[in-house]
């Protein structure tokens, strides 16, 4: 563990000394599926590779340092860590979530979940007058993303999570978006943070990885059950990945959000750009928690295109630099189209009514010159129209 709590020396070194057998500076990618044992039960702290993996063990404590938790449980893929947190429900169980939540979410919950006896009330939790009221006595997990994907919006982690307390529920985050480096959901009273490592952790687009932070113990000991037992675990290669884009987590969050709050600036004066959801400007309804909650901003834009899908079709075919993809989070620019794309599962009534219109489209700012992102976007959006 490194002797500093600063989060840029936590990226760097949490978790990780010197390999003691050789001095390697870098953790070692152990590929090894089982261990050694001098006798029955008599090991090293590792037996078998889903059980526990002396790369991920590595990996899953410097997250954990991150995100000011006691623990770190990682899985195969942000969908893996979310669907395992779920089987820590029981049927009869209830979930309230937030109303915008990432299209794989939903359909974790509507289709996996749901048949299994677990239920899920969609609440728009930027309001949390009525939140109370919405909770039954089965209700044993408030689930909420903040920023929102893709509609960016805000919820305040603090009074959301003392309400959910106050009635023996749990308090999950979704802060794939906002990452450690912005916001410390545990530090603001949740229970529990989940990630897609694939997206900023990770940083370069060629791993697929989640994980779970927390502090409770008693639930990272189901958690840890879960893990072996369904066996969704990362490959220890995956790891050492993370664990490398884990290192420049800080100075990329930086960097990202400076070019994505001058992007959503120039956005908002196009003549060619309806609306701009952006935590940093002041049009956004929740600005002011941003600045209360948040370090930045963060990296993630989205936006309604003049003409609807034509216009849209149109942009991300015409773009050179940005990249038309899903996913986010990764050193190049990505463009896409929720409704379409990473959000095609949520019911289209559903959809029109949280504001994923068909002219929407969402960006992930990389880390490529500004001059070039804005350059891009100028041309595209002028051919759309």
């Amino acid at each position: 563990m490194a002797a500093s709590d600063r989060i840029e020396t936590l990226a760097i070194h949490a978790g990780q000394r010197p390999d003691p057998e050789t001095g390697a500076v870098m953790t070692p990618i152990h590929l090894s599926s089982t261990y050694a044992q001098a006798g029955p039960g008599e090991h090293k702290g590792f037996e078998y590779s889903r059980t526990d993996n002396p790369t991920r063990r590595t990996m899953e404590a410097c997250l954990a340092a991150l995100e000011a938790a006691t623990h770190g449980i990682a899985f195969s893929s942000g969908c893996a860590a979310t669907t395992t947190l779920f089987h820590t429900l029981s049927p009869g169980d209830h979930i309230v979530a937030c109303d915008d939540v990432y299209g794989g979410t939903f359909r974790i919950l509507d289709k996996v979940m749901k048949p299994l006896g677990i239920e899920t009330s969609w609440v728009d939790l930027t309001d949390l007058e009525g939140l109370a009221d919405v909770f039954r006595p089965e209700t044993k997990m408030l689930f909420a993303e903040t920023p929102t994907n893709p509609m960016l919006k805000l919820i305040d982690i603090r009074k959301a999570a003392a309400i959910a307390k106050e009635h023996g529920i749990t308090t999950v985050v979704d802060n794939t978006f906002a990452t450690p480096i912005n916001q410390r959901p545990l530090e603001l009273g949740a229970d529990v943070v989940v990630h897609s490592m694939t997206k900023y952790l990770n940083g370069h687009s060629d791993v697929v990885g989640g994980v779970i932070c927390t502090s409770d113990d008693a639930i990272a000991e189901r958690l840890r059950f879960l893990q072996n037992a369904i066996g969704a675990i990362p490959a220890p290669f995956d790891c050492f990945m993370v664990l490398r884009g884990l290192k420049t987590l800080p100075v990329r969050m930086e960097r990202h959000a400076q070019s994505a709050a001058d992007l959503a600036a120039w956005l908002e004066a196009r003549p060619e750009v309806e609306k701009v959801y952006y935590p940093g400007l002041p049009s956004h309804p929740q600005h002011a928690l941003a600045q209360e909650q948040m370090k930045t901003p963060g990296g993630m834009i989205s936006f309604v295109i003049a003409g609807g899908l034509p216009a849209a079709r149109k942009l991300l075919g015409a773009v050179r630099i940005f990249v038309c993809a899903e996913s986010l989070g990764g050193v190049e620019s990505l463009i896409e189209h929720p409704a379409i794309m990473t959000h095609g599962s949520v019911p289209v009534e559903s959809r029109e009514k949280l504001g994923i219109v068909d002219g929407l489209i969402r960006i992930s700012v990389g880390l490529e010159a500004l001059e070039d992102l804005r350059e891009d976007l100028a041309g595209a959006l002028e051919a759309s129209q």
